[in-house]
């Protein structure tokens, strides 16, 4: 192992402290929730699978790969040649860009159901516009859900009625501060292929039932019985399904999870991977549906910047090109399968979990030390890895071979200091977050 230090991002980090509250602009990459003091933060330069932090150390991405934006790899050359192009003959003006009609018409080719499209710049606003449109459709109020849907007002409402309702969607301690309590009761969750679940909540909605939301996969395979209720209670109550693919879609297809899955879905969002990284977001729709946008109020002028929709354009039609759902399945399965290998071989008690392409694992006691003295071990190996997986086109087979030789050494010394009790002793930073909280 090369010599490895990250002084410059750690004096960053303090700086960044006290200037931002939270530290950073999305949860995810807080440096607690892998292990401050240890995780870099900070980068340089991102190409590929290639990441290079402040102190000039290059790691090998297989962590979450730009938290599931970047699909095709960091600053894909074809997508950037494209961008480029369009800031050099302007990329906002007084007049609308035709690429925005251009990503509607593929959109709705890819998913033939649909039949009208708007567009934002972020998954979490572009999951409260279809909330937003549905609500219009059916001039009702309560949302059902399952599964996470982004920080708006709409999601959080959950834990206004029901202290800790979202603490089994994504991560536990979410706090709805900020939220109006009159929006307590607007947002029922429900457990994923729990039938009895849903049917408890769709009682509570009674006559306000407004929209039903889901993600189509992410830990779990989802069950027929279950979206059997769910599309019938959907028709039978003329209610939008809005199924979120912004984390699923194209990882398994070409276009939304739900392809592949059988779903009829009303309304459809996409976000992350749509643009490999540059911000676009997507809402899909059948036109009845879908019209009911133009009586309300929804609008923002960046949404009608030409980059976004340049950039999607152009990750689609590489994606599809290179059949790149194809490459990260085989390449997430070597990973799923070496994670396996590995816990069988030094007794570790993990959980491995999550769809391909979309991988993660547990471990089953004191996670947040485990997974800290992984990461650290990881990180002086040139790898930047936490306890999950999320395959990129741009990821070879030499890659993994890579990662999973340094996971093989980094399970066995931890097997052993679990064993021996040693793993704080052994970490150089502080485990991992769980939960939200505040940093500082």
């Amino acid at each position: 192992m090369k010599e490895w230090n990250i002084e410059k991002s750690l004096a960053l980090q303090e700086k960044a402290a006290a200037l931002i509250p939270g530290m950073t602009q999305l949860l995810s990459k807080r440096p607690d929730m892998y292990s401050r003091g240890v995780w870099p933060t900070y980068f340089k330069k991102a190409k590929g699978v290639r990441v290079i932090d402040l102190d000039d150390n290059e790691y090998i991405d297989c962590s979450i790969g730009g938290i599931g934006a970047t699909v095709l790899g960091y600053a894909d050359d074809e997508i950037n040649e494209k961008v480029k192009a369009v800031i050099d003959d302007g990329s906002a003006s007084t007049l609308n860009p035709p690429e925005e009609v251009a990503l509607a018409e593929k959109l709705i080719e890819l998913h033939p159901w649909a039949e009208m499209a708007r567009f934002c710049r972020s998954g979490g606003e572009a999951m409260s516009v279809a909330v937003r449109i549905a609500r219009t459709y059916t001039g009702k109020g309560t949302v059902l859900f399952c599964g996470y849907h982004g920080w708006t007002d709409w999601y959080l409402a959950a834990n206004l009625a029901r202290e800790g309702a979202l603490d089994q969607m994504w991560i536990a301690g979410l706090s709805p501060n900020g939220l109006p309590k009159g929006l307590a009761g607007t947002a029922l969750p429900f457990i994923f292929n729990d039938v009895e679940s849903f049917k408890n909540a769709v009682k509570e909605a009674g006559d306000d039932l407004a929209a039903i939301v889901l993600e189509p996969q992410r830990n779990y395979v989802v069950e027929k019985d279950f979206m059997d209720v769910i599309h019938q209670t959907a028709r039978a109550n003329d209610v939008p399904l809005i199924v979120d693919e912004i984390t699923a879609a194209f990882r398994v297809c070409n276009g939304g999870a739900h392809l592949v899955l059988g779903w009829q879905p009303d309304i459809a969002v996409f976000a992350k991977s749509l643009g490999n990284g540059y911000p676009i977001s997507a809402i899909i729709g059948k036109g009845k549906v879908m019209s009911a946008a133009q009586d309300a109020f929804i609008t923002s002028t960046n949404w009608t910047e030409r980059i976004g929709p340049t950039a999607a354009l152009a990750m689609i039609e590489k994606f599809i090109r290179c059949d790149a759902s194809k490459h990260m399945v085989e390449i997430a399965s070597r990973v799923k399968n070496g994670w396996k290998e590995f816990a069988d071989k030094y007794n570790l008690e993990m959980h491995i979990g999550g769809i391909v392409p979309l991988l993660h694992f547990s471990f089953e006691k004191d996670n947040s030390g485990n997974k800290a003295f992984f990461i650290q071990e990881m990180l002086k190996r040139g790898f930047l890895a936490s306890n999950a997986f999320y395959a990129m086109y741009a990821h070879s087979h030499e890659d993994i071979d890579k990662y999973l030789a340094a996971c093989d050494e980094v399970f066995g010394m931890l097997a052993k200091l679990i064993a021996e009790g040693k793993v704080a002793e052994k970490l150089i930073g502080k485990p991992a977050g769980v939960g939200f909280a505040r940093i500082n």
